[in-house]
């Protein structure tokens, strides 16, 4: 029998994986839907840079064989997933948005990758991201710019753009993004799903941000995370299960001590919470606002938070974290390119590689991040979790290359320079029906307790339900 396009999108990523091991599914049936709810929309939403189908079906093929003979076939078994286009595939071209890697192969699979393909995930291919992760738009010069399932007029975010809205369209029920200020979180916010960046070093590493062989590729490595883009907390706890835990190859890298699955089913204890709609300084949209006000109160009157107010005062941190995005790419050697690129670059990489830096620059920035971690630390020293907004603003035009003059940008990357578990959880919508996502911020290395929040959040608030409505020619086609 074969699995419809629309009993395939009601599948969250732990339905699937259950069914198959089960064989109540076949991996290869669930592929097949997949792919075809990927022919449906990929033209409006422009979600992948890549599409792999006849890879995903070998994939599925060698899972469901797995399952006839009896062994494991792992706890993502069947799952679909489309990976981020920053993250190497051996198998796959990882070009990262740039016209300096068209083509280009990378000889080994990224860490995260190994152990999906390991857990029995499939593949579908690689999702759009901006040039080498440097903005928080989708915008690049080798595709089209992805956009957002809520509204084919706005963005899905950046830089793990691609990775949003294939979720978002449920082309698949799981992606990978790659969260170096905030890439995961923000794309979630503005589509609508789960993003959680789990402490620094809970997933490794390798080769992305270390191979220096390919200046781009080996950028971000204080500051990069890798994480789950998902439709419910449930499915990034599945995801974490398999792609957390230590590695050799990056150095950064930290034991595994999260019971990612059991942990959910944990009762909250008394939290003490602080929360801040601003951060003090920050421009918000007033139906942001609205919606995290209602959030946050939801953990006070129903989950019997303490609640209190805490702005911090690191003021606006995005000139420093530009800094050390610079401090922590390969200068040197990509301002090479620019003689022959530098018209074919993105804006962005083109700016930070024309920028004169000075040694005070650099070691003036590092000192400031180690300011506001110790601020991090006090106020966390407090309280359990800190939650915010994950963006100050709603989805904005798709055409656009950075939020609109007076918007308030991302509240996340803060975090990324603190290194501390964050999730972006589905909070509600504007009176435009555009979603907003709440982050829950927790200790360090507390990941654990940022899960079981954001599950207590979610089955209180089920904003992840809604489903967004493509254009009909798609939605037709995708259930044909």
């Amino acid at each position: 029998m074969t699995l419809s396009v629309d009993d395939y999108m009601a599948l969250d990523a732990p339905d699937i994986a259950a069914g198959v091991k089960t064989r109540r599914l076949s991996a290869r049936e669930v592929a097949e839907a997949a792919l075809r709810r990927m022919d449906a929309v990929e033209p409006h939403i422009h979600a992948f840079s890549l599409a792999a189908p006849e890879l995903a079906l070998a994939a599925a093929a060698a899972v469901d064989e797995k399952v006839s003979r009896g062994e494991d076939a792992g706890v993502l078994a069947g799952v679909p997933l489309g990976i981020k286009d920053l993250i190497a595939t051996k198998d796959m071209v990882t070009s990262m948005g740039s016209i300096m890697y068209e083509g280009f192969r990378h000889e080994e699979d990224d860490i995260v990758v190994e152990r999906l393909r390991a857990a029995g995930a499939v593949i579908l291919g690689k999702t759009n991201v901006s040039e080498f992760g440097y903005s928080g738009v989708s915008h690049n010069r080798v595709f089209p710019a992805t956009r957002n399932p809520w509204n084919l007029a706005l963005t899905s975010g950046g830089s793990s753009s691609g990775s949003a809205a294939s979720v978002a369209a449920r082309v698949s029920p799981i992606s990978i993004g790659s969260d170096g200020g905030g890439s995961v979180r923000g794309p979630s916010a503005f589509c609508n799903l789960v993003g959680v960046k789990p402490s620094m070093g809970r997933v490794p590493l390798w080769p992305g941000c270390r191979d220096a062989r390919y200046p781009g590729f080996s950028s971000w490595e204080s500051l990069e995370h890798i994480g789950p883009m998902t439709r419910t907390v449930e499915g990034a706890a599945l995801v974490l299960s398999a792609i957390a835990g230590p590695d050799m190859r990056d150095r950064h890298s930290i034991p595994q001590d999260v019971d990612w699955l059991g942990c959910l089913s944990r009762p909250l204890p008394k939290l003490r919470i602080a929360f801040s709609e601003d951060f003090g300084y920050m421009q918000v949209d007033p139906e942001v606002r609205r919606v995290f006000r209602e959030a946050v109160g939801l953990f006070g009157s129903t989950l019997g938070a303490t609640l209190g107010q805490v702005d911090p005062e690191w003021g606006d941190t995005m000139p420093l974290f530009r800094t050390l995005v610079a401090a922590d790419s390969d200068i040197s050697a990509m301002r090479k390119w620019l003689p022959d690129y530098r018209d074919k670059m993105s804006v962005h990489l083109r700016e930070m590689l024309e920028k004169n830096y000075s040694a005070e620059d650099f070691t003036d920035a590092h000192r400031r991040r180690q300011e506001i971690c110790v601020m991090a630390s006090r106020i966390m020293r407090d309280h359990d979790l800190f939650l915010c907004p994950t963006q100050g603003m709603l989805p904005f035009d798709v055409d656009l290359q950075a939020p609109p003059v007076g918007k308030s940008g991302s509240f996340a990357h803060v975090f990324n320079l603190t290194g501390q578990p964050a999730a972006s959880v589905p909070a509600g919508f504007s009176q435009d029906d555009l979603p907003v996502g709440l982050q829950i911020v927790g200790r360090h290395l507390d990941d654990a307790l940022v899960m079981r929040a954001a599950k207590a959040f979610q089955d209180a608030m089920p904003a992840h339900r809604r489903v967004p409505r493509l254009p009909i020619s798609a939605m037709r086609a995708g259930a044909a």
